[in-house]
C-alpha cells in the first residue's frame, strides 16, 4: 500500500501505541541532547570570542558566532576544545550521535502498521532501547558540561548522574512492563 494509514486496521494497536509512545518520547532526548551539545559549542565559541577581544560589545560577539553546525560535526567541534577534560569520552558521545541518527529516523519504523506483528513490534523496541541507552550515556555527559556552565559553583549532582540512564529507560520504556525482558 502506498500511503501510511489505510481501511486496514492494525494487528496490534495496543503494541504500536506503546511503541510510537516510546518513539517520541526517545525523540524528545534526542532533540534535547542536540540543543545541549550546540549550546555548550556556543558557550564555548563565545568564551573564545571573548578571550580574543575582551572589550568588545557583548551584541558584536554574538552576532560573529559562528552558525550551528549538525551534530556530528558540533560533536567533533567538542571534542576538539575539551579533549583535555576527563569527563570527555569521544565513543560514548559518538554512540550517542548514532543513537539520535536512529532514533529521529527509524525509531518508530516498523513499516506497514497494519500488518507488523508483535514479534517485529518488540524487536524493533529492543532495538530502540539499545539507542535510548547510547543516548542516554552521552546526554549524562553533555548535561553535566550544561550544568557546569549554569551551576559553575555548583557540586555535581552525583545522585543524578548515577540514576540517569536507569530514570531515562524507565521513562521512555517503563509501560511496556516485563514484555521487553521476554
Amino acid at each position: 500500500m502506498g500511503w501510511s494509514l489505510g481501511y486496514l486496521k492494525p494487528t496490534q494497536p495496543e503494541l504500536l501505541d506503546m511503541l510510537f509512545l516510546s518513539a517520541g518520547r526517545a525523540l524528545h532526548l534526542a532533540n534535547a541532547f542536540e540543543s545541549k551539545c550546540k549550546f555548550v559549542l556556543r558557550t564555548g565559541n563565545l568564551v573564545k570570542a571573548f578571550e580574543a577581544d575582551p572589550v568588545a560589545a557583548l551584541q558584536d560577539s554574538i552576532a560573529a558566532l559562528p552558525p550551528d553546525k549538525m551534530l556530528g560535526p558540533t560533536l567533533r567541534d567538542l571534542g576538539d576544545r575539551l579533549a583535555h577534560s576527563t569527563s570527555w569520552n569521544v565513543d560514548v558521545l559518538d554512540a550517542a550521535r548514532a543513537a539520535r541518527n536512529f532514533i529521529a529516523h527509524e525509531g518508530s519504523n516498523v513499516g506497514d502498521i497494519h500488518a507488523v506483528d508483535a514479534r517485529q513490534i518488540l524487536g524493533h523496541t529492543a532495538q530502540l532501547r539499545a539507542a535510548v541507552s547510547d543516548l542516554a550515556r552521552g546526554d549524562n555527559i553533555v548535561s553535566l558540561w550544561v550544568f557546569g556552565i549554569e551551576e559553575p559553583r555548583g557540586s555535581s549532582p552525583r545522585h543524578l548522574i548515577d540514576a540517569y540512564p536507569s530514570m531515562v529507560d524507565t521513562w521512555v520504556f517503563g509501560h511496556f512492563g516485563d514484555l521487553l525482558e521476554a
